[in-house]
């Protein structure tokens, strides 16, 4: 989104990664911590302790309903989702807080409820799971992305990510990596893995800066269970 700009256009398709989760949680707990400590994002797991949500369905065709309000829309939406679930403990599963997550993205909330309801988004969740398991029939592996001819299954790094694009043609946009505040108004909530990669720079310079920034009242620290979310202040 900001290397190579408009050309790698991101499309979300929606793998649905459990119709129904049943308890025990143990499982999920320790695969999202697992998960935060090769990425270096802050997470939250006691959601699955204090309101465990009982299917992922409902979330996935609420980003199918946001995209109803244009791709930066549903690539707002998505975010959102993700720190709501995997970072705030926020259940959600039902209409009512899907809505409300809307609003907070800044989508058009009475148009996204029309269009969560609709069978529509019904059909479109549907052919989105089935290119999922088109594109990974036996393992059904998420997440997976589809970058010209090759497919990667699993979480990937930024650096894999990136050779599969310039292996398939594409090229950087030349234009120079936002500073800090630029990337935080243009991305509402960054993690300090987040800051780094975005705007070039090491591990230290990027969390000298924002903590000057913080110290200045320009941006401000968001606390999560295991490290820190960014956002202007």
């Amino acid at each position: 989104m900001v290397e190579f700009g408009d050309e790698v256009p991101i499309t979300y398709v929606m793998g649905g990664l459990a119709r129904e989760i049943d308890p025990p949680y143990e499982a999920r707990m320790l695969e999202w911590f697992e998960h935060a400590d090769r990425s270096v994002m802050p997470v939250d797991p006691r959601l699955w302790y204090e309101g465990p949500i009982r299917s992922t369905y409902p979330a996935c065709m609420a980003v199918k309903a946001a995209a109803e309000q244009g791709a930066e829309a549903a690539a707002r939406y998505l975010r959102a989702l993700r720190e709501g679930l995997m970072c705030f403990r926020r259940k959600l599963d039902v209409t009512e807080a899907l809505v409300e997550e809307a609003r907070g993205a800044g989508l058009d909330a009475a148009r996204f409820r029309v269009a969560l309801g609709s069978h529509a988004i019904v059909e479109a969740f549907g052919a989105d799971l089935d290119e999922a398991r088109a594109l990974d029939p036996d393992r059904f592996s998420l997440p997976s992305f589809e970058i010209g001819s090759q497919v990667l299954f699993g979480a990937q790094s930024y650096e894999t990510l990136r050779e599969a694009a310039l292996a398939e043609g594409a090229g950087p946009s030349g234009r120079p990596a936002p500073d800090v505040l630029a990337a935080l108004a243009r991305f509402r909530r960054m993690a300090s893995v987040e800051v780094e990669g975005v705007c070039g720079l090491a591990a230290p310079p990027a969390n000298a800066e924002l903590w000057r920034l913080a110290a200045e009242w320009r941006v401000k620290p968001v606390r999560v269970l295991t490290g820190l979310l960014w956002e202007l202040a």
